[in-house]
């Protein structure tokens, strides 16, 4: 366990850091981002858990993306086989070769719609999973302004993860 003075320069040093990062962003989520919210993010992050919560979750994401990025990619190689398989089938209606793309077409729509949905999901999860943690500013919302001020916030996180912290009095 850390003294209290070890532990009040690093919520110190958090802070300042934390102010920092939030004057570079634009002022339509600087006013966003309170010095409340940043003070008990910082108090929170003396929690390294934090830390290690939110890099696992970034794991997670980009697992998930590749993976959703490998089935997308699947599925347009298909798509150029069933065009192959019928060009190379012999004589061939352009009518019947426009029938398969619009097809195709409407199955990458439809394909692409699931992945937002997935991704979307994938957010949500990881808003209630930092809320269960105790993390301030992170709460289940499909407000596209508040997710981006979330984001921020993350980013901040996994800056700091990134900082020496300055543990001498």
């Amino acid at each position: 366990m850390e003294d209290p003075q070890t532990l009040q320069n690093k919520l110190y040093f958090l802070v300042e850091q934390l102010q920092n990062m939030a004057r570079d962003l634009p002022q339509k989520y600087q006013m966003r981002v309170p010095y409340e919210l940043l003070s008990n993010l910082a108090n929170c992050l003396l929690n390294e858990t934090i830390f290690e919560i939110v890099k696992g979750l970034m794991e997670i994401q980009h697992v998930t993306e590749q993976h959703l990025y490998q089935q997308r990619l699947q599925l347009l190689n298909k798509h150029k086989l069933e065009e192959q398989q019928l060009l190379s089938g012999g004589a061939v209606k352009e009518s019947d070769v426009e029938k398969m793309k619009e097809a195709q077409s409407i199955q990458l729509k439809q394909f692409d719609m699931s992945l937002v949905i997935q991704l979307d999901e994938k957010v949500t999860d990881q808003q209630q999973t930092l809320e269960q943690a105790g993390v301030p500013g992170f709460y289940v919302t499909t407000n596209a302004l508040e997710i981006k001020v979330q984001m921020h916030l993350l980013d901040f996180i996994l800056r700091l993860s990134k900082m020496n912290v300055p543990i001498s009095p």
